[in-house]
Order: C-alpha cells, then sequence, then structure tokens
C-alpha cells in the first residue's frame, strides 16, 4: 500500500479466522486441511498488514468454545498451531515480528505452551510487527480471570478504574482493537477481545478465511480509512 502514509489506518487489527472447515468441506477435504490452509493464510495475511503499515495484528486461533469440537479435530486444531508455530518462526524472526500469546495457558497441551514460549522468548525484542495469538481465549473468561486477579490483590474497589482493570488483561499492553475482520459470512463477535473491541470498527467478509487474500485485506483496510470513529461522541 504504497499511499500508506495518506491513509488513516488501524493501530491493532483483529482477525476473526472463521470458516476453516467449510472450506475444506467445500473443497471435499477434511477439516484438518481447512486449518493447515487457514494458519498459512494467516501467516500470508499477517505479513501483509505489518507491511501496509498495521503494527498489531490479534488473530482469534482457537476459542474456549473450540473444546467442546470432536476430540479429533481439537487434536488436529491444536497440531496445526504447534504447525504454524514451528514452520514460519525463522521467517518471523527474519522479519522482527514479535509474537504475543493472549489467552489461559490452563488445558493447553505441553507441545503447544512449548511452542509458544519459545516463540514469545526469541522475538520479545521485535518492533516490526506485533502478532498477538489468542489461544485458549475466551473474552468473558479473561475478565472473569482479570477479576479473580484483583481479588487477589486485595484491591480497593473505591480505587479500580478502567485503566486499573486493564492491567489485569492477559495482555495489558495491547491497545484497544481498531478494527476487527470477520470471515466466512458470520455477523457476531463470539467473544473476541471484548475489552479491547468496546469501540472496533468491523468488516465482515463472505469468504471462508483460507480464501481471504491480500487484496481482500486491501480492500477492507481503505474501507476503515473512510470510516469517521466518534467513540460515543
Amino acid at each position: 500500500m504504497a499511499d500508506k502514509e495518506k491513509l488513516v489506518l488501524p493501530k491493532h487489527l483483529g482477525l476473526i479466522l472463521d470458516g476453516n472447515r467449510r472450506w475444506a468441506t467445500e473443497q471435499n477435504m477434511p477439516s484438518f486441511k481447512g486449518h493447515i490452509k487457514g494458519a498459512e493464510v494467516l501467516r500470508e495475511i499477517s505479513i501483509a498488514a505489518f507491511r501496509f503499515g498495521v503494527p498489531i495484528v490479534s488473530a482469534f486461533v482457537f476459542s474456549h468454545e473450540n473444546w467442546n469440537r470432536s476430540k479429533t479435530e481439537v487434536t488436529y486444531l491444536l497440531k496445526s498451531l504447534v504447525f504454524f508455530i514451528n514452520k514460519y518462526l525463522d521467517e518471523i524472526i527474519e522479519n522482527e515480528i514479535k509474537i504475543v500469546f493472549v489467552g489461559s495457558r490452563d488445558g493447553l497441551p505441553k507441545p503447544v505452551l512449548e511452542a509458544l514460549d519459545n516463540a514469545v522468548k526469541q522475538t520479545q525484542n521485535f518492533d516490526q510487527g506485533t502478532l498477538a495469538l489468542c489461544i485458549n481465549y475466551g473474552g468473558q473468561q479473561e475478565i472473569v480471570d482479570a477479576t479473580k486477579k484483583l481479588l487477589r490483590q486485595k484491591i480497593d474497589p473505591n480505587k479500580l478504574s478502567i485503566a486499573e482493570f486493564q492491567k489485569s488483561l492477559y495482555s495489558p499492553e495491547l491497545p484497544p482493537v481498531d478494527l476487527v475482520i470477520r470471515t466466512s459470512g458470520e455477523y457476531r463477535n463470539s467473544g473476541f477481545m471484548l475489552w479491547n473491541t468496546a469501540y472496533s470498527e468491523y468488516a465482515y467478509v463472505d469468504k471462508h478465511w483460507p480464501d481471504f487474500n491480500k487484496q481482500d485485506l486491501r480492500v477492507v483496510l481503505l474501507y476503515y480509512a473512510k470510516r469517521h470513529r466518534r467513540f460515543g461522541k
């Protein structure tokens, strides 16, 4: 996006990666093929977003509700996470992209945690883009966990502010999400970063996530640049 300096781009882009299974079904493939393809598209779109000038991308990769899927599919989903991290970590490092884990560690298999911890450690000092992976994540659970943390700290409720509450979130350093893209023609939030998306703009795309491409991203970013955000004013 050569004219990015003239456009108002989101500082924080959220991605709800919907439609991997439906894409696989339409291609007469097993569902795990859709998750693998989805991981590859996440790599492509994230790097494209950074090059367009978006500094932070958060991707809703694995939700709390995903545990309710079949054991076989959950296994493939988690394996695709490890696949994504291990296959592209060298490229992520080469591009000096910082990886952030957003979610609960409870219940995640050891290989997933090891891959995540390794990626976070190796990229923690990079500043050419931040890719936040929302894994084992639920927006309501994040708020509950933040509340539990504050209760353990025995904070004075009279001194509790929005800014203080945010410090107890999974990744308090992440700013508000400016724009959320959801694919596969679904029109809902599904618990994605509920705190951070309070004033987000939304773009809903009919394509399944594996078919989403850089031109689609460009179109959505141009749409966002024309929006007038009032923040309740």
